[in-house]
């Protein structure tokens, strides 16, 4: 039985909002975890992480205040206390993460995303910013 997509998406990042259409234009709705408002346990947070063959580091975000704020480019951090700041503070939680049967990526660029798709893509499909993802069904543009 084929699990449910998840996408751990935040309305307000043009990268999540490209990854959910990705997913869209394959034909399936996914599970949407809005996770600056309900974010993952400490357990599911680094399951994303591992599953997706990053670091701690690598999952964090640093454009945002708390990462400044908290100092949290210094090495003195631990993994397991960058995971407790990113459970205080779920905007660290770089995004979008998504779930599928066919593994789990921090989708950054979108169309990272396509390789987590059993389904093939319905119809043509271009980002926000314009940029041409797939020119025809079925035809990725590298």
């Amino acid at each position: 039985m084929c699990q449910k997509i998840k996408i751990y998406h935040n309305p307000e990042c043009g990268t999540s909002r490209n990854t959910l259409a990705l997913i869209r234009n394959s034909g399936e709705e996914p599970e949407i975890i809005e996770y600056l408002i309900n974010p993952p346990s400490r357990e599911e947070l680094i399951h994303l992480i591992q599953d997706a063959g990053l670091s701690v580091r690598d999952a964090l975000r640093t454009n945002v205040t708390p990462y400044t704020d908290l100092q949290l480019d210094d090495a003195k951090w631990t993994d397991d206390q960058l995971i407790q700041f990113m459970l205080l503070h779920p905007i660290l939680i770089n995004r979008p993460f998504v779930v599928t049967d066919l593994g789990v990526k921090l989708c950054r660029p979108s169309e990272l995303v396509l390789a987590l798709l059993s389904e093939p893509q319905r119809q043509a499909f271009s980002k926000e910013d314009g940029e041409v993802v797939i020119e025809h069904v079925n035809h990725i543009v590298r």
